[in-house]
């Protein structure tokens, strides 16, 4: 006897991305809700001592304990999928957490990693401080070149890990080319989509075998909660629920029901916003204080066409160095009085960081220095404001 569910019926392939964001992955209980359901427990109740074990085996489908399974958290895995054109979605309860899932789920000691050098912070002090603890070796890629990441591979590289667009120079990676390489070396792909979302690129059409998603940005997409993702293809996403039920990175009901509510708006807000930081952006670069920008819409960025051909736009995270190092960095920050200082992505409010002595802060001066982290650089992730208020806003601090 199955749960008391019954899902919303989707046509194949007839409806567009705007109205999968709204209406994918629904199921209504007996009650027959309208808005998907926030379910509040921590287990549930079985019709007896065989379906108990049942549930427990596999053998029969549904709810068991809400650190594996929940309703709330199926229809947020189920919506996800279908943006990301995947057959099977994992929540976890970060993006750390679905990183962190993949590469437990799908290596063991003494294999090895192949990273593009421009990632979070965060991922670089996992791979290589945590899980250099337990035999997993990683290799550093400089370079957006293809040949250099196959260069790299080795016979124990289990997996070719990149960001796309990066954070936070926004660096561009080619997923098709790279997906080439390590198919070719019998490697796994996997895609960090933060910063881009199914909205505005899906990397599994692309090749890649896994994407990453910290839910906690633009999915959720006004700074709620915490939550994470792994999209694939079941024969990869099973191992990582695998490791989800007995290590516990899971996503709380409610985490998972605020960000299910946010995709529902992800593709208006990802439109507006990147149509705003590309007016910011083209602003910055008439600005005599500012020396360099980052941004993928822009035809300076140096891989403005890939980006043009993978993503559907620039995205919404702008970049930028001023002239006087970490002392006019900060007095931009400080003259603030729109943006807010934090180092969070993906809000519809805008939020400015200096990454040097934030999200790449805890690495070494010398790894900042490889990943291009300079002490002038600030990192805008532009919101649904005015662009002329945040304008004038940054104006302020570059004129002090």
């Amino acid at each position: 006897m199955k749960d008391s569910f019954s899902e919303v019926p989707m046509p194949a392939n007839d409806w567009s991305l705007e109205t999968l964001a709204v209406r994918a992955g629904q199921m209504r209980s007996q009650f027959n809700e309208h808005s998907e359901a926030l379910y509040l427990t921590s287990s549930f109740v079985f019709h007896n001592a065989a379906q108990a074990a049942a549930r427990f085996s596999g053998a029969e489908e549904g709810m068991v304990y809400a650190r594996f399974t929940n309703p709330t958290v199926t229809m947020m895995q189920s919506r996800l999928a279908v943006l990301e054109e995947a057959e099977a979605c994992v929540a976890t309860a970060s993006g750390m957490a679905a990183i962190m899932s993949t590469v437990m789920a799908l290596m063991k000691s003494g294999e090895h990693i192949v990273s593009s050098r421009s990632i979070f912070g965060a991922t670089q002090q996992l791979f290589g401080t945590i899980l250099a603890r337990f035999g997993i070796e990683t290799t550093y890629i400089d370079s957006t070149d293809s040949a250099a990441f196959a260069a790299a591979l080795r016979p124990n590289t289990r997996l070719l890990f990149i960001e796309t667009p990066s954070n936070p120079l926004t660096e561009v990676l080619d997923i098709a080319a790279l997906a080439a390489v390590a198919h070719t070396g019998g490697v796994l792909l996997v895609v960090d989509n933060c910063f881009c979302s199914p909205a505005l690129q899906q990397p599994l059409k692309l090749g890649a075998d896994l994407v990453i998603h910290s839910a906690t940005k633009y999915l959720d997409g006004q700074g709620r909660v915490l939550g994470g993702a792994v999209c694939g293809p079941k024969t990869l996403t099973d191992e990582v629920f695998k490791f989800l039920r007995t290590a516990g990175p899971a996503i709380s009901p409610f985490n998972a029901w605020i960000i299910l509510k946010g995709m529902e708006t992800l593709l208006l807000r990802m439109k507006q916003q990147s149509a705003n930081a590309l007016e910011l952006a083209q602003w910055l670069e008439q600005q005599p204080q500012v020396a360099r920008v980052y941004y993928p819409g822009l035809s300076s960025h140096p891989q403005h066409a890939l980006a043009m051909k993978q993503q559907s736009s620039g995205g919404a995270i702008v970049a930028f160095e001023v002239k006087g190092e970490r002392e006019a960095a900060w007095r931009v920050v400080d003259n603030c009085r729109l943006l807010s200082i934090t180092a969070n992505l993906g809000d519809t409010k805008t939020t400015i960081t200096h990454p040097a002595s934030t999200t790449h802060g805890r690495i070494s001066p010398e790894a900042r220095a490889a990943s291009g982290i300079k002490e002038g650089l600030l990192r805008i992730a532009v919101g649904l404001e005015s662009p002329r208020d945040l304008e004038m806003d940054i104006e302020r601090g570059l004129k002090a």
